[in-house]
């Protein structure tokens, strides 16, 4: 992300000095335009920040509501029969396995704060089964692709910022997203199983008893609770059925049932954590807590980003870069506005999450838009790709990445393509 800062800003100088040396009025001089430019960006950076606040708190409050009722182990015990079958070298009983379903299932309820600590622990163990240290294994592979396909059924972060923006219909992206991720991650897992045969292992070397006893590597904020006893098969693909079905009704009734998402979800969390038995208004205010941290916390990366997108478009450069590639993309589907959006995606979260807000927050183009909604279903259906492969194969020292970027940026691709169908069918 340094680089990728450093080289906007100084692109947007030097295309603007270039366009300043040149200028002989009597329009405003292109140096000007950049510095107005920055400072609105900032001031704007900040005010969208507040505005995120109060609703972050509201999101993260019931999310936390949820959790402490034990909605996440739910989901855990209902993916382990589908887990052990994805992942045959992984043994059911395996810790490594309890960390796999804990965090796709983190995943699936759209808490990344949660989510992150169990993918380190989940590789982790995976790395406690490698018998070719430094080189990723097919399951390392399929769980970070997974991962970065980004599995989620209830996109609230993005939801928030589309609130935050004004839009009419901020959880207008829930169908749209379930589409997109659902055809991401069934990539993501295809191109895994389907080019593990390509790369192989390796040399392998023996695991002695120290290493297969060692403790992690790298600690580890939240410890991987047990999963508890899975249930039947038959009761897995009957909620995976359910959760395939929605689509077709998302399409078809989704203006209709968008409307009841927000304050069905807000019924429904704190009916689930009150029949529970949890306190469920001092755990709203802890989680809620949490999120008026993280809204504060954002914004000096706001503040960054913004700033950064906004040189980079009042000097030009934008323009430069992206009129010649929108003569390929603008009749699939994906205007101008949003390329640099599903470019940076796989890069930076940070950068594509400050150019979504920047998206929907002009006043020409809106959080309503069919650019509004796409950026919006991008952002809630793709991962950051390299981010991930970061944070997960370095808890490990994996050096040797095989097959895990091609499937990865597959996964990406096939997110966007998903998100601009989908799109255009409900908004185009």
């Amino acid at each position: 992300m340094n680089a990728i800062f450093l080289f906007i800003v100084l692109i947007a100088f030097a295309v603007a000095a270039f366009f300043q040396i040149n200028w002989d009025g009597p329009t405003e001089a292109p140096m000007d335009v950049l510095g107005q430019a920055m400072i609105k960006a900032a001031e704007g950076s900040v005010t969208l920040a507040i505005g995120l606040i109060g609703v972050m708190t509201l999101f993260l409050g019931l999310m936390k509501v949820a959790e402490a009722g034990g909605l996440l182990v739910i989901v855990a015990r209902l993916m382990r029969p589908l887990m052990v079958r994805l992942f045959p070298d992984v043994p059911p009983d395996h810790p490594a396995m309890g960390a796999i379903i804990m965090n796709l299932s983190a995943n699936v309820l759209g808490l990344g704060n949660a989510a992150t600590p169990f993918g380190i622990r989940a590789m982790q163990e995976l790395d406690k089964l490698n018998r070719h240290k430094g080189t990723a294994t097919n399951a390392m592979v399929l769980f970070l692709a997974v991962n970065t396909s980004s599995v989620t059924l209830l996109p609230t972060g993005v939801i928030a910022i589309r609130a935050a923006a004004g839009s009419m219909d901020p959880a207008g992206i829930v169908p749209t997203t379930l589409f997109a991720t659902i055809c991401s991650t069934t990539v993501a897992i295809l191109m895994a199983k389907l080019l593990q045969r390509y790369w192989p292992m390796g040399p392998e070397t023996a695991l002695t008893p120290d290493e297969a006893s060692e403790p992690a590597q790298q600690p580890v904020e939240e410890p991987v609770e047990p999963a508890g006893a899975a249930y039947p098969l038959w009761v897995s693909l009957l909620v995976l059925g359910g959760v395939f079905a929605l689509v077709p009704l998302t399409i078809l009734h989704g203006r209709t049932i968008a409307p009841w998402i927000i304050p069905g979800l807000m019924v429904a969390f704190l009916s689930f954590g009150a029949l529970r038995g949890v306190k469920i208004y001092e755990v709203f205010v802890e989680g809620a807590r949490d999120g008026f941290q993280v809204a504060v916390r954002i914004i000096p990366y706001l503040v960054a980003i913004l700033v950064a997108v906004g040189m980079f478009r009042a000097s030009g450069a934008l323009e430069l870069l992206i009129t010649p590639l929108s003569f390929l993309t603008a009749p699939l589907g994906l205007p101008a506005e949003a390329l640099p959006m599903a470019l940076l995606r796989p890069l930076s979260g940070s950068g594509a999450y400050g150019i979504m807000a920047s998206i929907i927050n002009d006043p020409n183009i809106g959080p309503d838009s069919y650019t509004g909604y796409l950026v919006s279903t991008i952002q809630g259906s793709t991962e950051t790709t390299f981010y991930v492969l970061a944070v997960y194969f370095g808890a490990v020292q994996i050096k040797r990445l095989r097959h895990a970027i091609p499937a990865a940026l597959a996964a990406d691709l096939a997110g966007v393509v998903a998100a601009v169908v989908i799109c255009l069918l409900l908004f185009g």
